[in-house]
């Protein structure tokens, strides 16, 4: 079954910017249809997620005052979720009319084609809200005793099989984590209690976590699976099927979780968008060739973005309809051409695989003992082990194909690259750390040079620091953090700061961001937010508030700078400078990609060695190809190639 995201039944519940889909009119209907059909023409059922918000949405767009059982708000820690309009208390004709959208929404998505209509009683939104006391003051029949607290979600359900007949099941997505910590008063939990009361009502339950850091956790903080100790009593109580979640990528845990009676079903959204065809691997008996989910959660990041979907792994998610790429079928080029890639990171394992998917002779050149780039460090820092099948799956594909050489240890200069006399050479050399820092002002005030200043690639190269040591991170993803876990597991006495109002701020828009704060706090590490280093010499550390501009003076031996990253292009440079020698080799282009071109996430390096080998030699750095943006970077590093440089 292939399943909307939450689809809102009503504009009081409109959670724009966000991504969301609707389901309020005719053209939703239409809009729906073109998907239900995709769907059923490949032999697949279509599922919706009919939802309301309740007050978990701002309705920024409508402006219309939210819904909630008792006016008690959600709260909210993102930015992004916040806002001033606080809910309103509904009546009895508020909850008939919720009743009477979820209906209507129903019937429309038996319109439109939809196989499963759900009922969403989870995260946060407004079925949940009536579930929870904290929530729900009432003391009407909707309110007080966990029977009546379940009334809106039963009935929430009735009306839904009422409007869908016979045409269509009926499914309840449930968060059940917080119920499950509360005792009942005739079964072990509220969610034991729940569950049983509504046991027989829909036709499926959707069972999972209450809140992002745990529902979708990232794989730092938590293996796969990881839902199993709340959901597990489930069955054990309702003769109906039962999906759950967990970032499931292993099909032997997803078996194993059937065999052992916890679920029915296996519910996978981010390992579906690493790997779209997973269960057609599954069933052809190909698990190796399975892209597995990383558990970044870059997904996740770009729905608090606000914009298409994007995936570490699978550089193709978004980009379906924008550029027409297919998952794993880059289309064959041409004609055959001779490729260089030098660098064996992200960038440039994606680069070689899509090349020579694509049909072209390619020579991969790492100067390192391994391949992996950024990832060889940092796939050993605390919870990032996972991260490593971006290497391991680029590998495994790459060593069976006949048109692809691997070279390790093998640096390369200009005259290297002359006698080797590619048609194309894309340079992947990677990134550095800096010592830069900032100003209160967020401007660059240059490099703090001191014996006892290290960067992450200092610690990557074994260079520890000894004695008290303070970690300014302005990097704000995910490494200032993992380098202060680490440095802590080896026994270094370390305080972490930052410019930003959290650790690892960034790590919000991953849903790790309380996690991160969890981890820091269990190694008894010090965290100083709204400060940048001004100063350091060796013993104290000079920290200035950047709205205040109070200082404070902190005692410490080291400084680690987590913070800016410049492009490892000298290789790059050289070649440049020897144009002419490279052209008459009968070199065409050559071309940065990753973090050699502009430093950024895995996701992103891996993104632009993918586009690399789309575009190789064509020029033209457009979404659409009949409507190519014509920008092009300095002379000899566009694709129009060394001739026209």
């Amino acid at each position: 079954m292939i399943c909307t995201g939450a689809c809102s039944i009503d504009v009081s519940s409109d959670d724009a910017p966000l991504p969301m889909a609707t389901m309020w009119d005719d053209n939703d209907i239409r809009a729906h249809a073109l998907m239900t059909e995709a769907v059923h023409r490949h032999g697949a059922l279509a599922g919706v997620e009919l939802w309301h918000g309740g007050a978990s949405v701002m309705n920024r767009s409508s402006r219309i005052a939210p819904l909630s059982p008792s006016g008690i708000p959600w709260m909210a820690t993102h930015v992004g979720f916040m806002g001033n309009l606080r809910p309103r208390a509904m009546d009895r004709q508020d909850i008939r009319d919720v009743l009477r959208w979820q209906a209507e929404g129903a019937r429309k998505a038996r319109q439109a084609g939809f196989d499963i209509v759900y009922v969403y009683a989870g995260m946060g939104y407004l079925g949940y809200e009536f579930l929870l006391p904290e929530y729900n003051h009432r003391i009407d029949e909707y309110g007080g005793s966990i029977e009546n607290r379940v009334r809106f979600v039963r009935e929430l359900i009735e009306v839904t099989k009422d409007a869908v007949g016979k045409d269509c099941g009926v499914a309840l997505r449930i968060s059940i984590e917080e119920l499950r910590g509360r005792p009942g008063r005739h079964l072990p939990s509220e969610a034991h209690e729940v569950i049983s009361l509504l046991a027989e009502t829909p036709d499926l339950f959707d069972v999972k976590m209450d809140s992002s850091p745990t529902d979708c956790s990232a794989s730092r903080f938590t293996g796969e699976g990881s839902h199993e100790p709340v959901i597990d009593f489930v069955k054990t109580l309702t003769k109906k099927p039962v999906v759950g979640v967990g970032r499931f990528t292993s099909p032997d845990t997803m078996v194993s979780q059937i065999r052992r009676g916890v679920l029915d079903f296996i519910g996978g959204a981010r390992p579906s968008i690493a790997d779209p065809f997973l269960p057609a691997k599954i069933r052809e008996g190909r698990v190796d060739e399975i892209r597995e989910c990383i558990g970044c959660n870059i997904c996740i990041s770009s729905w608090h973005d606000g914009v298409p979907v994007r995936c570490t792994q699978n550089p193709t998610a978004g980009e379906e309809w924008r550029r027409g790429w297919h998952p794993e079928n880059p289309g064959k080029a041409e004609r055959r051409e001779k490729v260089l890639v030098i660098g064996g990171g992200p960038a440039g394992l994606e680069a070689a695989l899509t090349l020579g998917r694509r049909g072209h002779e390619v020579t991969l050149a790492e100067a390192g003992s391994s391949f992996g780039g950024r990832l060889v460090f940092e796939r050993g820092l605390p919870g990032l082990s996972a991260w490593n099948r971006v290497v391991d799956y680029r590998l495994g594909r790459l060593r069976e194909m006949p048109n692809v050489q691997l070279y390790l240890e093998s640096r390369l200069g200009a005259d290297d690259i002359a006698d080797f006399a590619p048609d194309h050479v894309a340079v992947a050399t990677g990134a550095r750390w800096t010592n830069f820092t900032y100003s209160s002002m967020e401007i660059p005030v240059g490099r703090i040079e001191h014996p006892h200043v290290f960067t992450p690639d200092d610690i990557a190269a074994g260079r520890l620091p000894e004695g008290p040591t303070l970690v300014f991170d302005f990097d704000n993803y995910y490494m200032g953090g993992v380098i202060t876990e680490h440095l802590a597991g080896l026994g270094v006495s370390v305080s972490y700061a930052t410019p930003a109002g959290q650790a690892s701020a960034w790590t919000i828009m991953t849903n790790e961001l309380p996690l991160v704060h969890r981890a820091l706090s269990r190694r008894a590490v010090p965290v100083t937010t709204l400060v940048t280093v001004s100063d350091f010499d060796g013993e104290v550390a000079t920290l200035t508030h950047i709205f205040t501009g109070e200082t404070e003076k902190r005692p410490c031996r080291n400084l680690v700078i987590t913070g800016l990253r410049l492009p490892k292009d000298e290789l790059f440079q050289e070649l440049i400078a020897r144009r002419d020698m490279l052209r008459d080799a009968g070199v065409k282009t050559i071309e940065r990609i990753g973090d050699a071109l502009a430093p950024g996430a895995i996701a992103h390096a891996v993104h632009s060695g993918h586009l690399y080998a789309r575009d190789m030699g064509q020029g033209a750095r457009g979404f659409r190809r009949d409507a190519p943006i014509v920008e092009f970077e300095p002379a000899f590093t566009s694709r129009a190639g060394l001739a026209e440089a």
